[in-house]
């Protein structure tokens, strides 16, 4: 049994010294035929294997060795008998860390994520590499915990520079969505958000090592949920000032409004739907009441393009006819205004249809509130002069009943209607 699982642990430890993360052919021996990301994560976990099997080969070695080799010189012997397999599974992390760090300067941020499986296992090991280790030389106690540092500080740096690089992406109209929906800036932040959901723990330790404040050991779970609170709501800042930012690229405000509206949307129910709302509410009590009035700030934004429809018929602005006869002036007045109304709502449709609101809860409240305005204003107007003899040709400016001008403004947001 013994000797089995040595040499098992042998071969993966040396299997992994020669396909490290680093290497053109990642994964080749393993997996010739997988996709990218199935490579990788079969590398990942025969890395991860290959911590546990060099505890288990070294805690094998350790016992034979307590059976043949004399008290005095056990230590000694173990630290040179243990070193190439050593060599091996340090060879496998330093190749993860550089490969990491190739993924940050190129900005594949996800890329990185391969680190904080293995720091997580690295450190649950921690106490079992310790205890094995006991007795053999500083420089070969101290390998583990040097790997376990250069994960978290490379971890670290992935987190800020992925912040900085959702403060900074750029403004380019050739990359603004057309139809107003979620930019892919967005749905790309909290995806690596939610990915850091299964690694909060890790995370935050990444974080809370950088804090001069705190040395490695002092810090407390508390501190490093705080720590990963305030970075995913400076991430969620970012985002939403980069977003304000790319909205002023649209040229009409209501297409503006809807772009923003859908993006914080999405934010917010992408928080609901997962642990993140938790999280950010451990430092920003009010985030989800913040973002309900974000969007319904950009409802009211996008409401406004209507008022140069429904100003044409709003009472507010029609002036008092006197006497039962209409006068040219008044006559001509009226057709104007049944000309605008006709004229506003065919363009805003024509646009507007084009617009997308992935949501269909929200697309459906924001027709339907639309569809009230337009219809309650138009309906008054068409009342009141429908039967007015202003004109001899009444189908040119009565073109749309009540109920037709609802029809087409359940049509917005809808290319297929």
């Amino acid at each position: 049994y013994i000797p089995g699982t040595i040499r098992k642990a042998q071969n993966l430890l040396k299997q992994y010294s020669q396909h490290g993360l680093d290497s053109k052919k990642v994964g080749s021996a393993l997996t010739p035929t997988e996709g990218k990301e199935d490579t990788v994560d079969i590398e990942i976990d025969a890395y991860i294997h290959s911590i546990s099997a060099f505890v288990k080969l070294a805690q094998s070695e350790y016992q034979l060795l307590g059976r043949i080799i004399p008290e005095h010189d056990q230590k000694k012997t173990f630290d040179s008998l243990i070193q190439e397999a050593l060599e091996s599974l340090m060879i496998g992390g330093e190749n993860i860390v550089s490969a990491a760090r190739k993924a940050i300067v190129r900005h594949d941020y996800s890329a990185v994520l391969t680190i904080f499986p293995i720091l997580r296992h690295l450190k649950m090991m921690k106490p079992e590499f310790d205890k094995v280790l006991q007795g053999t030389a500083a420089s070969t106690k101290n390998k583990i915990p040097g790997l376990i540092t250069s994960m978290e500080t490379t971890g670290a740096k992935a987190l800020e520079d992925f912040a900085d690089s959702i403060k900074n992406d750029p403004d380019k109209e050739y990359n603004m969505p057309k139809d107003g929906t979620v930019h892919e800036l967005t749905s790309n932040a909290i995806l690596f958000l939610q990915q850091l959901l299964d690694f909060q723990e890790t995370a935050g330790a990444m974080l809370a090592s950088q804090e001069t404040s705190s040395s490695a050991s002092s810090y407390s779970s508390e501190f490093s949920r705080r720590l990963l609170s305030t970075y995913i709501c400076k991430v969620l800042g970012n985002l939403q000032l980069n977003l304000l930012s790319k909205s002023k690229v649209y040229e009409d405000l209501a297409l503006s409004a809807i772009f923003l509206h859908n993006n914080y949307n999405y934010i917010l129910k992408s928080l609901e739907k997962s642990e993140l709302i938790q999280l950010v509410s451990v430092t920003q009590k009010t985030a989800e009441r913040s973002y309900r009035e974000h969007i319904e700030q950009q409802i009211q934004m996008y409401q406004r393009s209507w008022l140069k429809v429904t100003d044409y018929v709003s009472e507010k602005n029609l002036p008092v006819f006197q006497g039962a006869k209409l006068k040219d002036k008044e006559r001509q007045m009226i057709k104007e205004r049944f000309k605008g109304f006709n004229d506003g709502l065919e363009e805003l449709c024509k646009i507007q249809k084009a617009w997308a609101i992935p949501d269909q809860e929200q697309r459906d409240k924001i027709r339907q509130a639309q569809k009230n305005i337009v219809q309650e204003a138009y309906g008054a107007f068409l009342q009141r002069y429908g039967n007015v003899p202003f004109t001899k040709n009444y189908e040119k400016y009565i073109k749309y009943r009540v109920e037709h001008v609802g029809e087409m403004i359940e049509k917005l947001f809808d290319t297929s209607a």
